[in-house]
């Protein structure tokens, strides 16, 4: 039992960490974070793991409640593109089967809804477990 965050860099993703890790310290369970790189090169992806992992930690550490919740981070890799990009995470949601999906989205347009697809809508249609959508700040 765990929930899932599908990270990236940005201030979307940063809010949807922590309100992921505010529901596994609620519900109990592991903290699972996703996080999607170009390439899985040992040395690229060691980066990686180091940039990322001092992000979630901090994100825990600053709040009291999240100290001790425990997590895993996943790297996963995709070729540039959202179907691509989608589709690496809801391959790894089916692997890691959460009980729950958290995921960080931007603010668009009336107009970029329309004409534009995006890896949140494509998660949204395609993942077999709920999903918590937590929006950017303004």
């Amino acid at each position: 039992m765990s929930v899932a965050v599908a990270h990236q860099v940005s201030a979307s993703a940063a809010r949807a960490l922590w309100e992921g890790a505010r529901e596994a310290a609620f519900r109990g369970v592991r903290l699972d974070v996703i996080h999607v790189v170009d390439s899985l090169d040992q040395d690229i992806a060691e980066a990686n793991r180091a940039g990322i992992s001092d992000a979630i930690e901090k994100a825990l550490a600053d709040d009291d409640s999240l100290k001790e919740v425990t997590w895993d981070l996943h790297l996963v890799a995709s070729k540039p593109g959202v179907g691509d990009v989608a589709s690496a995470i809801i391959g790894k949601i089916a692997e890691i089967a959460p009980d729950l999906l958290v995921i960080g989205a931007r603010r668009r347009s009336p107009v970029g809804k329309a004409l534009l697809g995006s890896v949140t809508q494509h998660i949204l249609l395609d993942v077999d477990v709920p999903v918590l959508v937590v929006k950017s700040p303004r």
